[in-house]
């Protein structure tokens, strides 16, 4: 049986500096050259520290990038998300790579007995929450084909409640204009996206994982609707 994917990587400082001159003398300037972008929220998430799930609506190959790139540095710099092991992982290389840009961990879709490397990612998103490692969820599983919001699968509000974090929810408006389904390339002339970082949020005593993530839900509605990291929420 294979030993678990270790973790080290994840607190790396090494690993941490070389993503953060990465994003600043790469990505950011490849992003600001091709979008007219905007952030706000930053106020929301100052001192966030330890594990919490980033929580995003996805409707575009934009979002990734975006999230790693305009997100506070103290945010990106340790911040992790997912990728298919049987895909991202199966060459060094590419998995090398993808974790510079996105700071990757494997998960596993599908069993696979006469993989020597199965099991290997066994529970990671639990380890990493567990270990101190914020991770990014986009719950709506795929990318919305016509911009418009999904459903929200609940899996990050299970993980929320069982580990005792916050969530971050963060709304992204402009990236279906920008880049839809199909496009290889942004549009020209730098269209603008916009992002917005809301306030972390945390599971209210009794309340239920669909509940929660109704709540994050609806959260990040408001914030598309309003325009603004902070909006006023109908009822309150």
């Amino acid at each position: 049986m294979s030993e678990l994917h270790p973790l080290d990587d994840y607190h790396s400082e090494s690993k941490k500096k070389t993503r953060r001159g990465v994003r600043k003398f790469l990505t950011r300037p490849v992003i600001k050259s091709l979008l007219n972008t905007s952030v706000s929220g930053r106020e929301n998430v100052e001192g966030l520290d330890g594990a919490y799930i980033v929580v995003g609506n996805h409707s575009s190959h934009l979002d990734a990038p975006m999230v790693f790139t305009l997100l506070p540095d103290h945010m990106t710099d340790r911040l992790a998300t997912g990728a298919a092991a049987d895909y991202f992982y199966r060459k060094p290389t590419v998995s090398k790579l993808t974790s510079v840009f996105f700071n990757t961990y494997p998960i596993e879709r599908k069993s696979n007995s006469r993989d020597p490397n199965a099991g290997r990612a066994k529970g990671m998103t639990s380890r990493l929450l567990r270990d101190g490692i914020p991770i990014l969820i986009f719950p709506e599983g795929t990318r919305s084909r016509d911009g418009e919001l999904g459903e929200f699968k609940t899996g990050a509000a299970a993980l929320a409640i069982k580990f005792d974090i916050p969530i971050v929810p963060l709304a992204m408006s402009g990236g279906h204009d920008a880049m839809p389904v199909g496009a290889v390339l942004p549009t020209p002339n730098r269209p603008p996206v916009s992002m917005y970082i809301g306030a972390p949020m945390k599971a209210l005593d009794d309340e239920s994982v669909d509940d929660f993530m109704g709540r994050v839900r609806r959260q990040i509605i408001e914030m598309l609707d309003q325009g603004t990291a902070n909006p006023e929420l109908p009822g309150e």
